[in-house]
């Protein structure tokens, strides 16, 4: 599925205001963050709990739950990476590069071993 046309920084800057207009930077230290997202994992996974490989792997019941989590994972990813000093872009091309070179199609296509695994 595509995603909307929106710049990260956008994004970013979104996500700024809304904290800064209530006064939140004081609570969003890296380490509240890092475990705030790591809840918000939880709750994501919550959503898809006793799923299975099921088709559709989102109940369409569910669909709504799921998206909302999925958002605030999002959401306190782009929080962190600002609040620490990272920039997602760049480290999710650097990150993107590595992978590329650690996996090879040649050697890796179809398969689900790790890159030491051979």
């Amino acid at each position: 599925m595509p995603f909307t046309d929106r710049s990260l920084e956008d994004i970013r800057k979104d996500v700024e205001t809304f904290a800064t207009e209530r006064d939140w930077e004081q609570f969003h230290s890296p380490r509240n963050l890092l475990l705030a997202l790591v809840g918000e994992v939880g709750e994501a996974a919550e959503v898809l709990r006793w799923q299975g490989d099921a088709d559709p792997a989102v109940p369409p019941d569910k669909a709504d739950d799921w998206a909302d989590e999925l958002a605030d994972v999002f959401t306190l990813l782009v929080r962190l990476a600002d609040r620490s000093g990272v920039d997602l872009t760049t480290a999710f091309a650097r990150k993107l590069a590595k992978a590329r070179l650690k996996y090879p199609v040649d050697r890796f296509k179809g398969s689900s071993r790790k890159y030491d695994e051979r």
